[in-house]
């Protein structure tokens, strides 16, 4: 009557199996680490890194627990693990030696942190630590918002200065074209023209056209197809935290979260950085580009050893290098709307780039005249140059154009992003701000794990004294269910934040009342007068539906707050969820096979241990 099917027990100790792996790493402790991530905006931290990260460790007769590459986080980084502080010190002054040729001006920043003692064979399998939230191991928390209008204006701009340059290349004559709100209107004197315009603009695929009048003048009006203005607006957002990645790595944090929230903000947490004016100031920088000509007066080959004119600048960082080229700046990076990866016409890997109106027309009156010769594309960072590509002038340019010969996808796409990393897509304002100090933070830890042991430990003595051994299944099934929430917290990635820690004691609270409600089901049956076997099964089953009637309505506040909360209220909104989610499944479905297997196997059960059944007097 009251057996669990075998293959069931099987479910609840794989369950309980997988907890336990998933949860353990937050147990065992950190090492001092080293990390390698990138200085500058064109160099790459690949796996070749480790094996020069390997080398220069080897040489320098440092050991190490081993050389890792992390590519999933935010930018890629190189990581050494260290027995002790003293040779991670070491460590760090060997490596900015052997990988950084300039001290002045470091390709690679190597900073030290802290790396947990997981086993590769855990981390094969997904096994990871919490990563802990500000509140828990101090930093800096900015909270910025996305001038989405901005972002929309600057790619309206790029498509009005692209439509005026395609009919003028194409011979279309227009009787003027205008900005009307979100939409570009462009006048014809005629049907004919219109229709010739609208072949010759059919290539842009973003756009939607549609037919008008303007008192005496037909009219062509251009609009973003809703994905097109979808795309702008996400492609706004990604950028500025592509760059403000790049950005971060000057700081030398070891752990940084930039990540979206919402449609238009974006989160950036700086652990262990507690000069909020120096990380305002990097995030705050702008780095330039500018698109130049190459002097036609020095021989290529011979740079190193001719005279530069006084009106240009050798250059010998970078691609194509070393190369001359003219002082004066054709473009710069303000002037570029959009740059994507494409394909040329023979389905080469290529750069697209769109330019505003006035860059348009500088790039026209530049190139008219030096077809043939070279053009350069150079990023200053830091006030230092680099020269990102060098290509031949094949024909006049106008406000779209593309770079071909990248030789692959990769390279494309890295110019790409290049090319608008210069300086954000898009203005962002700091509309929240906090500072936390590491001491606070341990403090915290403290007092949450302290809040959340003894609460359980007083529920786990009120629980025992009260039901007897029935309490002793509910507290073993409110210890997995915190282990699966770990576990589950764990293996998501979730940063644990004090709120989460708050939302897990709450937990305890829920999970625990499920218990409860099943324990008392069980003896209003027994006070009924049914025989123990028949008061387990119907207090299991008719508890079921008021627990799930609780937990539902308790979920959809979490998912509330999920929805429309932000920041410390969401990470409290998913950790309430879940534990809610992992509550329901430890209460009914492991409790009740613990409790199937303890008494289910006596045919003659007698009586359960379940406290004192109040059996009420009869009336007299």
């Amino acid at each position: 009557m009251n057996r669990y099917p075998i293959w069931k027990y099987i479910l609840i100790a794989v369950v309980v199996l997988l907890g336990a792996l998933y949860t353990a790493p937050n147990y065992m402790g950190e090492s001092p680490a080293l990390q390698v991530t990138s200085g500058k905006s064109t160099v790459k931290v690949d796996s070749d890194i480790v094996a020069r990260v390997e080398q220069l460790l080897a040489e320098a007769k440092l050991p190490t627990s081993g050389v890792t590459f992390d590519a999933g986080s935010s930018s890629p980084s190189v990581r050494a693990r260290f027995a002790d502080i003293d040779t991670q010190f070491k460590a760090k002054l060997a490596l900015e030696r052997g990988l950084n040729g300039d001290p002045e001006d470091p390709a690679y920043i190597v900073t030290s942190n802290l790396m947990a003692n997981t086993p590769a064979w855990m981390q094969k399998l997904g096994a990871h630590p919490m990563y802990l939230g500000l509140d828990l191991r101090g930093g800096v928390h900015f909270l910025m918002q996305v001038d989405t209008k901005a972002a929309l204006n600057k790619r309206i701009q790029g498509f009005q200065a692209a439509i005026r340059g395609e009919l003028r290349d194409k011979n279309v004559r227009h009787a003027g074209i205008e900005r009307a709100g979100d939409s570009i209107v462009v006048k014809f004197r005629d049907d004919a023209t219109r229709q010739a315009a609208r072949k010759a603009l059919g290539e842009m695929n973003e756009l939607q056209f549609a037919d008008g009048t303007s008192g005496a003048d037909l009219t062509l009006t251009a609009a973003m197809k809703p994905a097109a203005l979808k795309a702008t607006l996400d492609n706004g957002v990604k950028q500025n935290i592509a760059t403000l990645s790049k950005r971060v790595n000057e700081l030398g944090v070891s752990e940084p979260i930039i990540q979206q929230q919402g449609a238009d903000r974006i989160v950036v947490q700086l652990p262990g950085v507690q000069d909020v004016a120096r990380a305002k100031s990097i995030i705050g920088r702008t780095a330039t580009l500018e698109v130049r000509l190459v002097d036609q007066t020095v021989p290529r080959g011979t740079e190193l050893t001719a005279a530069v004119p006084f009106n240009s600048e050798l250059f010998t960082v970078g691609k194509n290098v070393p190369v001359v080229l003219q002082k004066d700046v054709i473009i710069s990076g303000d002037y570029i709307s959009s740059a994507t990866a494409s394909f040329d016409e023979n389905q080469q890997p290529a750069v697209s780039i769109d330019l505003n109106g006035d860059g348009g027309r500088r790039m026209r009156e530049a190139t008219r005249d030096n077809v043939g010769k070279g053009m350069a594309i150079v990023l200053f960072e830091k006030g230092k140059p680099e020269v990102l590509s060098v290509a031949t002038i094949q024909d006049e340019l106008g406000s779209r154009f593309r770079i071909t010969g990248m030789g692959s996808i990769e390279n494309s796409t890295e110019l790409a992003l290049l090319l608008r990393a210069g300086a954000l897509y898009a203005p962002m304002q700091v509309i929240e701000e906090r500072l936390v100090g590491p001491q606070l933070g341990a403090e915290n830890i403290t007092k949450g794990f302290n809040a959340t042991l003894y609460g359980f430990l007083a529920i786990a003595v009120f629980m025992i004294i009260y039901y007897m051994v029935f309490g002793v299944f509910s507290v073993l099934a409110l210890a997995i269910n915190v282990l699966l929430l770990v576990a589950i917290l764990s293996l998501m990635g979730i940063t644990l934040t004090l709120p989460g820690i708050a939302a897990i004691a709450l937990a305890l609270g829920m999970a625990i009342d499920a218990n409860v409600l099943i324990n008392e089901r069980v003896r209003e049956e027994l006070r009924a007068g049914a025989s123990p076997q028949s008061a387990i099964s119907a207090g299991f089953d008719r508890a079921w539906a008021t627990i799930f009637d609780s937990n539902v309505t308790t979920l959809i506040v979490a998912l509330a707050l999920l929805v429309f909360g932000s920041g410390a209220i969401r990470g409290f909104a998913i950790v309430h969820g879940l534990g809610i989610l992992t509550s329901m499944f430890s209460a009914v479905f492991v409790s009740r096979g613990v409790v199937n297997l303890w008494y289910g196997r006596k045919k003659k059960l007698q009586s359960l241990s379940i406290g004192t059944v109040w059996v009420p007097k009869e009336a007299k």
